[in-house]
């Protein structure tokens, strides 16, 4: 991956919080920002042709807004030809974080930006982070553990997350007891957790890390967490998930209903 972080705009109140927030995470990084506006044209003979003009202009203004936030990052932008879900997931084989809006106007072509977060996050390559218009900077990063190979690497984004923003880790388990193992007890979730978060020290020795074993169902325990969060981060399919299913049901409770922003990262295939 390159140093690059990639923000998709379409003109909503909820796009442009996900500029101010890309361009918050490329000046973090000492990243460059790219902002991609998606258009797919219109096809049949009663369509006339379309001015791409306002598009374009969008897609400027949009960068403009993030020149003025970080003016010190070097910011581009560009309008693509294709529906917004296809365009972001190409981005995300270059970049090291795509960023949008928790939901908006989809563009031109008619679809919620709410759906374009929850099929992107499913087929990302890069790290997804889905921001809500409200700004959040401080607060804890509630990280979502389960224990699963597949979530290695949103254990590592949220500490490298955590250390460039110069915050505290809140790392979560949930579990319901009445649904344990027989002979399991409450040391069993707490060393799952403990193992997942042991050695990460080494790496990052600045990052405070408060360890939370909760009772209670997952979604229903994560999406109470983030309320008082700056960020929440989980992976995009954890324990217990279907095989065929990209994005689970952790996920996308929490992109639906978080009350901060949400990062979901996929596992290597």
């Amino acid at each position: 991956m390159g140093s690059l972080v990639v923000v998709g705009v379409d003109g909503s109140s909820s796009s442009h919080a996900a500029v101010v927030q890309a361009a918050r995470e490329a000046e973090r990084r000492g990243a460059e920002l790219r902002v991609v506006h998606a258009f797919s044209w219109p096809v049949g003979p009663m369509y006339a042709p379309v001015d791409p003009s306002p598009l374009n202009s969008l897609a400027h203004d949009a960068a403009q807004d993030a020149r003025r936030v970080v003016p010190d990052v070097e910011v581009s932008e560009t309008l693509m030809i294709g529906g917004a879900v296809s365009v972001l997931v190409a981005e995300s084989r270059i970049a090291d974080l795509v960023v949008v809006g928790r939901r908006g106007f989809g563009g031109f072509v008619g679809m919620l930006l709410g759906s374009t977060a929850v099929s992107l996050a499913a087929h990302s390559h890069c790290p997804v982070l889905v921001v809500r218009e409200a700004q959040y900077d401080a607060g804890p990063v509630v990280l979502a553990v389960d224990g699963s190979p597949e979530g290695e690497e949103a254990v590592e984004f949220a500490f490298a997350e955590a250390a460039l923003r110069g915050a505290e880790i809140r790392a979560v388990h949930a579990w319901l007891p009445d649904h344990a193992s027989a002979g399991t007890g409450m040391e069993s979730p707490e060393r799952l957790l403990a193992h997942v978060i042991a050695g990460r020290g080494e790496r990052y020795p600045d990052v405070t890390v408060r360890q939370d074993v909760l009772s209670g169902e997952t979604r229903e325990v994560l999406i109470e967490a983030s309320r008082d969060a700056q960020l929440t981060v989980v992976g995009a399919r954890g324990r217990g998930g279907f095989s065929g299913m990209l994005l689970g049901s952790v996920s996308q409770a929490l992109l639906h209903h978080a009350h901060c922003p949400v990062a979901v990262v996929r596992g290597r295939a």
